[in-house]
C-alpha cells in the first residue's frame, strides 16, 4: 500500500499496522481516515474508527482502540511531567515526589521509602502490560482512577496505578521482605490476574479517601441509635463507602413510646431520614451516597409500607426511591408457604410482631439480663431455637399481632422485585448456621441480622451505645459511645479466565489475602466502632469474576451439570488455598483478637463442609493453631472492575453478545471478550434466556465453600408467573443460598451497579 509521508505520520501507521496484524485484523480502511492529520488527530480517528468497527465478526479493534488511547495518556502524562513521551514512562520518584507536593498522594509513600528503595521499584514497572487492556477497560481506567491533578491534568499511567497500590499495602511489612512482596502484589495486579475493591483502586497512596468498599450498621431503637446511625452514614458516605442497616430492633407504628399507647411514627420515617442523607453527602463528588436497609419478614411494618419505598405508586410521604431494600427471611417463613389445603391453596399463617412489644411482653432476656427480641434467635441444624421463640409468640394471649397468609406477604415481595428490583432475599438461619464466629453470641443466639449494600457480606454485627454523658475540666461535653460489631467490606476478586488459564491460583491467593489483610491495619475509617471492628475480626473477601467468560473459554454450556461441578471443584480449590494463606498469615502475624472458640479453631468449619483428604487435613491443622482472618471470602458483583480485567462480571452470565456499553460520558459498542466461532456457542445465551434454575445450582455448588455470601441476580423475564418467580426463590432457599441480590426484569431499565462494592 503506497502511502505518503507527507499526509501520514509514520510512527502511527507503524502502531496501526502492528495492531492490526496482531488481531488479523485488515487496515486498509484506516488509510482515508488518517490523511492530512496530526498525530493527535490521526490517533483519534484510528480510535473512532476502531471503536466503530467493533462487533461479533471483528471484536478486536477494540484493542486497537486500546492502543491509540494508550498513546493519549502517554502523551498526557509526559506533558504534565515534562518528560519525552517516547519512552511512555516517567520517573516512578519524580511522579510521587510532585504528586505528594501538591497534596494528591499522601507523605507516608516518601516517608516509608527511600530514593533508592523508589528507583529499584520503578525498574520492576513493565509498560508492556498495558496491552492487556481492551478499550474499556483502559478508558474506565483512566478516567476514574489514574491520578490526576486539580486541574484534571494526567499524572499517573495504569502500571504506576499498580505499584503505587502494591507500595501502599506493602508500606507495613517488615523491611528485609517488603520490596519483594510489592513485587509479588505488582505481578497479580499489572497481569489483570486481580482487581482490588474501588475504593482502594482509587485511593491507595493517596491523601484523602478510605481503602474498604462498604459497611454494615446495626440500628436500636432508640433516638439515639437512629441518629448516630445518621451520623456515622454521612461520614462514611463522604468518604466513598456504601453502607447496609438493619432496622429490625426500631419498634413499629403504632407501638408506645414512654408508655405513652401508639406514638410510633414506625421505621417508615426513619428510612426516609436515611434516604436523604444518602442523596446529601455524595461521595468524593463521585456519586450519591448508597444504603441498603433490611427489614425482618416478621415485623409489624413490613406489610406497612416497607415494600413500596422505592415503588412509583402510592403516598409519597412515605417514599425512599434511592434506597435498596433487603428482606431478612427465617426458614420457617418458607415452610408457611409450603402449607397448602386440599386443593393446593396456599393456607400458611404469617404473624408480625412489634420488636418493642416483643421485647416488653415475652420477657427473652440474655445472660447479662438484656431483653431480646424474635429477631435474635435462629434456627439450628438440630433444634429450631428461632421456631420455638416465634410459636411461644404466637401463643402469647396479650402480645399483638398483625396475621397475615404467608402468600400474600411473599406476593408484595414479588411485585416489588418485579417494579424495582428489590427487596435482596437474606436468608437469615442459613447465614448464622454457616457463620465460623457464631462463638461469640452463642449457640442459637443471632450474630448476622443481615447483608451489605450488595448482599455479599455476613459478618457479625451489634448496635453501637451511649453509655455516659458528661462534662470533663475543660468544660467540654464528651459522649462515650460503647462500641457494637460495626461491620467493613474488605474486597478484592480473582480475575478467574486469566489466573485459572494460567494456572496461578496457588501463587495468586497468598498475596490477595496478604494485600486485604493489609487494608485492615492501613485504612483511615472515620467510624471508631468500625475501625475497632475491622480489627477484632479482620474479615476480608475475596471474590471473583469472569465466571461466563471461563465457561466460554472452556467450551462449558452454562446449562449443565459439567458448569455445576466445575463451580464445585473451582471454588473448593479458592476456599482450600485462601484459608491456607490466612492460616500461614496467623503464623506470621497473629490469630483474629476474637479467633478463641471460633469453627476454624474447633475443626467445626470444616466438619461442616465434608472437606476431607491430605490437603484438608494440613490446613484444618493449620487453621486450629490460628487464622488472621475471621471471615475470607465474598463474591461481589464486580462490573466496572471486570471491564478492566477484560472479562464479564461477577458470576453473572453475559448481558449480549454484542451492545452498547453506556454511562454519563461515554457510549461505545462492547463485545463479549475473546469472542469466537468456539467461545460464541456457550455466550449466546444471556442472562434473560438462561434457565435461572441452573444458576442457582452453579451458585449452590460454590456457595458450599464461600464462607460468606456472593451477589447473586436473579433475571427473568417481565411477563414471568408469579408461580415461577415464587419457585425461583424457593429453590434458592432449599439449595442452601444465603442471599439473593436483585431481580432483574427485562421490563426494568438497567439497574446502576453497585460501585461500592466493585472489586
Amino acid at each position: 500500500m503506497k502511502m505518503e509521508t507527507a499526509e501520514m505520520n509514520g510512527t502511527v501507521w507503524a502502531e496501526v499496522q502492528e495492531a492490526a496484524a496482531k488481531y488479523r485484523l485488515e487496515s486498509g480502511g484506516l488509510e482515508a481516515v488518517m490523511q492530512g492529520k496530526g498525530v493527535a488527530e490521526q490517533r483519534e480517528a484510528v480510535k473512532h474508527y476502531a471503536l466503530n468497527s467493533v462487533s461479533m465478526a471483528e471484536p478486536d479493534w477494540t484493542y486497537v482502540a486500546a492502543r491509540m488511547l494508550l498513546h493519549e495518556l502517554y502523551e498526557k502524562a509526559a506533558v504534565s511531567r515534562a518528560y519525552d513521551s517516547s519512552a511512555k514512562y516517567g520517573g516512578l520518584y519524580p511522579l510521587i515526589q510532585s504528586l505528594t507536593e501538591i497534596g494528591i498522594y499522601s507523605e507516608e509513600l516518601l516517608a516509608g521509602y527511600s530514593r533508592s528503595e523508589i528507583e529499584t521499584i520503578s525498574g520492576w514497572i513493565r509498560p508492556e502490560r498495558d496491552l492487556l487492556f481492551n478499550y474499556i477497560g483502559l478508558f474506565l481506567l483512566s478516567d476514574r482512577y489514574l491520578a490526576k491533578d486539580y486541574d484534571g491534568r494526567l499524572f499517573e499511567l495504569p502500571q504506576e496505578r499498580f505499584m503505587v497500590i502494591a507500595m501502599t499495602l506493602m508500606r507495613e511489612e517488615p523491611a528485609e521482605k517488603r520490596l519483594s512482596l510489592i513485587k509479588e502484589a505488582y505481578w497479580a495486579l499489572s497481569n489483570l490476574y486481580m482487581t482490588v475493591a474501588t475504593p482502594t483502586l482509587a485511593n491507595a497512596g493517596k491523601r484523602f479517601g478510605q481503602l474498604s468498599s462498604c459497611f454494615i450498621d446495626t440500628v436500636d431503637d432508640s433516638l439515639d441509635s437512629i441518629y448516630l446511625n445518621n451520623w456515622d452514614t454521612a461520614r462514611l458516605s463522604k468518604d466513598g463507602g456504601g453502607l447496609g442497616v438493619y432496622f429490625g430492633k426500631v419498634r413499629a407504628l403504632g407501638s408506645d413510646i414512654k408508655k405513652f399507647k401508639g406514638n410510633s411514627s414506625g421505621v417508615i420515617p426513619w428510612i426516609r431520614l436515611l434516604n436523604d442523607t444518602a442523596v446529601s453527602v455524595d461521595q468524593l463528588g463521585q456519586r450519591q451516597g448508597a444504603v441498603a436497609v433490611y427489614l425482618d419478614v416478621f415485623h409489624k411494618d413490613i406489610m406497612n409500607g416497607f415494600f413500596d419505598l422505592k415503588t412509583n405508586n402510592g403516598d409519597e410521604r412515605r417514599k425512599a426511591h434511592d434506597i435498596f431494600t433487603g428482606v431478612s427471611i427465617p426458614d420457617l417463613f418458607m415452610r408457611k408457604l409450603e402449607e397448602t389445603d386440599e386443593s393446593g391453596r396456599s393456607i400458611g399463617e404469617w404473624h408480625t410482631f412489634c420488636p418493642h412489644q416483643v421485647r416488653q411482653v415475652m420477657g427473652w432476656k440474655d445472660a447479662d439480663g438484656n431483653p431480646l427480641g424474635l429477631e435474635d434467635f435462629y434456627d439450628e441444624t438440630d433444634r429450631r431455637h428461632f421456631t420455638e421463640k416465634y410459636e411461644e409468640a404466637v401463643n402469647h394471649p396479650l402480645l399483638p399481632r398483625k396475621t397475615y397468609r404467608a402468600m400474600d406477604v411473599m406476593a408484595r415481595i414479588m411485585i416489588a422485585q418485579l417494579e424495582t428490583g428489590t427487596p435482596y432475599m437474606f436468608y437469615r438461619d442459613e447465614v448464622n448456621r454457616q457463620n465460623p464466629n457464631k462463638h461469640v453470641n452463642g449457640e442459637g443466639r443471632t450474630s448476622i441480622y443481615c447483608s451489605n449494600l450488595c448482599s455479599e457480606i455476613a459478618q457479625n454485627m451489634s448496635a453501637t451505645s451511649i453509655v455516659k454523658e458528661y462534662t470533663d475540666k475543660d468544660g467540654n461535653v464528651v459522649i462515650v459511645r460503647k462500641p457494637g460489631d460495626f461491620v467493613v467490606c474488605n474486597l478484592s476478586s480473582v480475575n478467574l479466565p486469566r489466573a485459572v488459564t494460567d494456572g496461578v491460583l496457588e501463587r495468586l491467593l497468598p498475596i490477595q489475602v496478604r494485600m486485604l489483610d493489609n487494608v485492615i491495619g492501613l485504612n483511615t475509617i472515620s467510624v471508631g466502632q468500625a475501625d475497632a471492628t475491622n480489627k477484632k475480626y479482620r474479615g476480608v473477601g475475596v471474590g471473583t469474576f469472569g465466571w461466563h467468560h471461563l465457561l466460554a473459554l472452556k467450551g462449558i454450556q452454562w446449562e449443565s451439570d459439567e458448569a455445576v461441578a466445575l463451580a464445585g471443584e473451582l471454588y473448593e480449590e479458592i476456599a482450600l488455598h485462601t484459608i491456607r494463606a490466612s492460616a500461614e498469615l496467623a503464623a506470621e502475624k497473629g490469630a483474629y483478637p476474637a479467633f478463641g472458640g471460633s469453627e476454624w479453631e474447633t475443626g467445626v468449619y470444616f466438619d461442616r463442609k465434608g472437606y476431607s483428604g491430605a490437603q484438608w487435613d494440613e490446613v484444618r491443622q493449620l487453621a486450629a493453631s490460628g487464622m488472621r482472618n475471621g471471615w475470607l471470602m465474598a463474591v461481589a458483583p464486580n462490573s466496572s472492575t471486570a471491564k478492566i480485567g477484560g472479562s464479564t462480571d461477577g458470576i453473572d452470565p453475559l448481558y449480549a453478545v454484542e451492545f452498547a456499553e453506556e454511562k454519563k460520558n461515554f457510549k461505545f459498542k462492547v463485545t463479549a471478550p475473546d469472542l469466537n466461532h468456539r467461545t460464541y456457542d456457550v455466550y449466546r445465551r444471556t442472562r434473560h434466556t438462561i434457565d435461572q434454575k441452573w444458576s442457582i445450582r452453579q451458585n449452590a455448588a460454590r456457595q458450599r465453600h464461600i464462607d460468606q455470601s456472593i451477589s447473586f441476580n436473579l433475571y427473568v423475564r417481565h411477563d414471568i408467573k408469579a408461580k415461577e418467580l415464587l419457585g425461583l426463590h424457593q429453590e434458592a432457599w432449599r439449595h442452601g443460598l444465603k442471599t439473593t441480590y436483585y431481580v432483574r426484569s427485562t421490563s426494568q431499565t438497567e439497574l446502576e451497579a453497585c460501585e461500592a462494592c466493585e472489586s
